[in-house]
């Protein structure tokens, strides 16, 4: 049972929370305050284990400081009429848990004391951003391949954005019907906090989710770019690892998740000399970065033979290491999609599943992965 001590400045607003947490079960009021200094000073005989702390005009970050040595053993939730992404590493810095967006519901509440107190605010978000320099990459099949082999060998919360504005077919590799996509999200964004947008993300298993594409290539121009980064940034709280396609080629949408991003992968299906070209030419661009070479890596698809040679040579073609060689496996992958399945599920032990294992465990294993060793 969570014994609330509630400190809202809104006369009005204290009184509609007051009754939100009196009918939501799992929570009691403990104690109420418009002013902080008198929450501060009067509020420990009420001994609360969570305080919803409005942060909105204030001095934010010494306020929750203030509360957090006060109350060194309860969890502190700032509220807020507005998600302020820029300002939410340092809130959870200061010591609060997360932000809710007010007025919220009963739901809305447990929701959030769920994902940030319950869970853990700070999951230390791997975004993984994945580019090719043209189309026909295979990118789609690796993502949501890679996505459900980091839930189940990591048993941690993955998330997947369809950023390919015009022609991201995510919901159609995963047999989905959503209900709400990237462009209600994008269009709702200013109301939303993390909690209230996993709403918009459709569940395939019990730790993947996936914010589908826009249905019709004419919606492009409903995510702007802002849109898009508020929405990465608050998907960052709510996963441990989130996997974005972006469209081919260097345009807004691509930038714009590539710099929010912890890795970008370029990936390219080897079919000729062409490919090769392309991805020279796109990592010249990507090294004025300035951790480049941790940052953007390479990946190769269709790769035939699959094996540790295969990668070496094409390192050396490249000048770049290569992170991770994928085989081609197009029948296995088709026979899944055929069952609803993801090819890595079907045939556990075939190439392909092989190699996204290795990949997988390759991001989970380190911040700063290597290439991967393939055997012959």
């Amino acid at each position: 049972m969570y014994r609330v001590m509630l400190v809202e400045k809104d006369r009005l607003m204290l009184s509609k929370l007051s009754a939100v947490i009196e009918r939501t079960p799992g929570f009691t009021m403990a104690v109420r305050y418009q002013s902080k200094q008198d929450a501060l000073g009067q509020g420990r005989m009420f001994d609360p284990n969570l305080i919803l702390l409005d942060i909105d005009n204030e001095n934010a970050i010494p306020l929750i400081e203030s509360f957090h040595q006060s109350y060194p053993n309860a969890d502190i939730l700032g509220m807020a009429a507005e998600w302020r992404p820029e300002s939410a590493t340092h809130l959870i810095g200061a010591g609060a848990r997360g932000c809710l967006i007010k007025p919220f519901t009963g739901v809305e509440l447990q929701e959030a004391v769920r994902e940030f107190v319950t869970e853990g605010s700070e999951k230390d978000c791997e975004t993984l951003v994945f580019f090719s320099p043209k189309g026909k990459s295979g990118k789609t099949t690796l993502i949501a391949n890679l996505a459900e082999a980091l839930a189940r060998r990591s048993h941690e919360q993955v998330g997947i954005i369809d950023a390919d504005l015009q022609f991201g077919d995510m919901a159609v590799f995963f047999n989905l019907a959503p209900k709400s996509t990237i462009v209600e999200a994008a269009r709702d964004v200013r109301f939303l906090s993390p909690v209230t947008l996993k709403r918009y993300y459709v569940p395939v298993s019990e730790r993947v989710h996936v914010l589908c594409g826009t249905t019709k290539p004419n919606y492009i121009d409903k995510v702007s770019i802002p849109q898009l980064e508020n929405i990465i940034r608050m998907s960052k709280s709510l996963f441990r690892y989130l996997l974005i396609d972006v469209p081919p080629g260097f345009n807004p949408t691509s930038i714009a998740a590539a710099e929010n991003s912890s890795v970008t992968y370029l990936c390219a299906m080897i079919n000729g000399a062409f490919e090769m070209d392309h991805m020279r030419r796109a990592l010249a661009i990507f090294q004025d970065w300035d951790d480049a070479d941790e940052r953007a890596r390479v990946i190769f698809t269709r790769v035939s033979p699959c094996t540790e040679q295969k990668r070496r040579e094409l390192e050396n073609e490249l000048g770049h290491p290569v992170a991770a060689i994928i085989p081609n496996e197009y029948l296995v992958v088709s026979q899944a999609a055929d069952n609803g399945q993801m090819a890595t599920e079907l045939q556990p032990d075939n190439p392909l599943a092989k190699s996204v294992d290795r990949l997988a465990e390759q991001i989970i294993g380190s911040r700063a992965p290597q290439a991967a060793r393939w055997s012959s």
